[in-house]
């Protein structure tokens, strides 16, 4: 991977997410397309493709550039670099699609880039398929490599034990690295497993909201996120089973949510929404 020239970066923040294994509905990619869009990042490098990718699992594309003329575009994973106003530091977007081979390799080419450019904090996005109903606030659990991070996020600590996906490898070589690293993974309901689901890419975006300390602009993510509720509202009416299904979860969710539902989750919140007042305002 050749970088292009960058100027130096101010303490800069990585976020990365990849499709496949790691990306249930798009949730977190998605998070990364709008924040490249949002932030004006700029892309300074690729990964070359022939390296990780088998091409009859990831398919190139073809397509019509701006000239009319056909282009083909190859699947990689890119890195870009944005400067958010007001956050006070830089940030590198990793976007790419989780490798078919030689993922140590890849990994290691990775961060090398991120070494390259400064890279403080890694912060990794997931997406899961779970049992949560659609009609309450989906659930987002974090993992840290150091304590200090745990306990400054109040992070709902997964207990995840199985395979794992490229997100999984990257923070473990991060932890091997002594470069601290922050995972976030959204828990989208099972039975709408079909790209998008904006709710979810919404609640990954708070919880980088409350890491970075900003308000991040979302532009229309909170009407297509209500679009979609509303939309897995008819669709489960329409069928009697799919309904009893959702209004179990729900009431499974409402019993274990009891206790988180004062204190410290809800000041978290609020604290969330006058931080997006007062800089709206």
């Amino acid at each position: 991977m050749e970088l292009e020239p960058v100027p130096d970066l101010v303490d800069p923040v990585v976020i990365a997410a990849f499709e496949g294994w790691n990306d249930a509905a798009e949730s977190a990619s998605a998070v990364v397309d709008h924040l490249m869009k949002v932030w004006d990042a700029r892309v300074v490098a690729a990964i070359d493709p022939d390296e990780y990718y088998d091409f009859q699992v990831n398919r190139p594309s073809v397509g019509i550039d701006e000239n009319g003329f056909r282009k083909l575009t190859w699947p990689s994973t890119h890195v870009a670099v944005a400067s958010p106003a007001g956050l006070g530091r830089d940030v590198i977007l990793i976007r790419g699609i989780e490798p078919n081979m030689k993922w140590r390799a890849f990994t290691a080419e990775l961060l090398a880039a991120v070494d390259d450019l400064g890279g403080e904090l890694v912060v990794t996005l997931g997406a899961l398929l779970a049992d949560s109903p659609h009609t309450r606030p989906i659930p987002v659990t974090g993992t840290a490599t150091e304590a200090e991070l745990v306990d400054r996020l109040s992070l709902d600590q997964s207990t995840y034990e199985g395979p794992t996906g490229i997100v999984g490898v990257l923070q473990d070589a991060c932890i091997r690295l002594d470069l601290p690293a922050v995972s976030y993974w959204a828990a989208v309901p099972h039975y709408v497993a079909q790209p998008p689901c904006p709710k979810a890419t919404l609640a990954i975006l708070g919880h980088l909201e409350e890491l970075l300390g900003i308000s991040i602009p979302l532009g229309d993510l909170p009407e297509e996120a209500r679009a979609w509720e509303r939309g897995v509202d008819e669709l489960a009416a329409e069928d009697e089973d799919v309904a009893d299904y959702v209004r179990s979860l729900e009431e499974s969710r409402d019993t274990a949510d009891l206790p988180e539902a004062s204190g410290e989750a809800i000041a978290r919140e609020f604290e969330r929404y006058l931080k997006r007042r007062d800089d709206s305002g």
